[in-house]
């Protein structure tokens, strides 16, 4: 199938094209740069750094990929960024590799869709099947669990960790971790239940979800102590795997707290 790359395009001699590449008009990309089976590049696209890209992704024109992070702390040491398969980034996307000060590489997984003028910022672990709606920001050592959907407009503090399943509404500012299959809400955020129209999408059983309703109820309930509700559901949901998750979740809680429903909101 052999590589395609226009005329007025700049690829370093150096990088690394798989078969199937193509490279549109005016497009720049670095000599550390990997591109993998059947990537393409619409135009002006702009890759720099030790950039890997998984096969089958198509980056629209704007898009600009591993330039150095913008965190005062990184001394230009060795950074990284590597973006999963069958990924697609459209116009403006810009996403900043990992840092010398902490963690090196930024990752992005399989099947994602960021939308225009969205932004993931350094240090960012995002999963599969995550959607980043138009303007979406997206601080420093943020954590993206799978099949997240991040509404339009949306700011996300750094440190953030967002679980798996959960869903953003538009111009949420997330400053408190968003437990897996939750949904938040607002400026500032708070928890309005789970993402029950996600978890039907996604082929979960009516069962589950009843079970995780239940759950998400004796979590947030207004007696006792958070700690001590957070046990009961450990002990009666032990052997469900989706509540166990929520519940690890926030047994490791670190940088930021956790969101939750405004009181007497369940």
């Amino acid at each position: 199938m052999g590589v395609l790359i226009h005329p007025s395009a700049h690829v370093d001699s150096k990088a690394q094209l798989d078969d199937g590449v193509e490279i549109g008009p005016l497009c720049a990309v670095g000599p550390r740069v990997k591109l993998g089976k059947n990537v393409k590049l619409i135009s002006q696209v702009n890759i720099a750094g030790a950039t890997t890209i998984d096969e089958d992704c198509k980056l629209y024109p704007f898009v600009s990929l591993g330039h150095p992070p913008q965190d005062f702390k990184h001394k230009g040491g060795p950074v990284s960024l590597k973006i999963g398969k069958r990924t697609i980034l459209r116009e403006n996307v810009n996403i900043h590799p990992g840092t010398d000060a902490g963690h090196p590489e930024t990752s992005v997984g399989d099947d994602c869709y960021f939308m225009v003028n969205s932004h993931l910022a350094h240090e960012g672990k995002c999963g599969n099947n995550v959607v980043l709606s138009n303007g979406v920001q997206v601080g420093g050592c943020v954590t993206i669990g799978n099949n997240v959907i991040i509404g339009g407009l949306c700011a996300v503090h750094q440190f953030t960790r967002i679980g798996d399943h959960a869903f953003i509404g538009g111009m949420t500012t997330v400053t408190k971790d968003v437990i897996p299959y939750g949904m938040t809400l607002g400026n500032r955020q708070k928890l309005t239940g789970l993402n029950v129209i996600g978890l039907k999408r996604r082929g979960f059983s009516k069962k589950k979800i009843q079970d995780l309703r239940a759950a998400y109820r004796l979590l947030f309930a207004p007696e006792g102590t958070f700690d001590e509700r957070l046990e009961d559901a450990a002990n009666v949901y032990s052997d469900h795997e989706q509540v166990m998750e929520i519940i690890e979740f926030i047994r490791t809680q670190n940088k930021r707290p956790i969101c939750t429903p405004v009181l007497g909101e369940r």
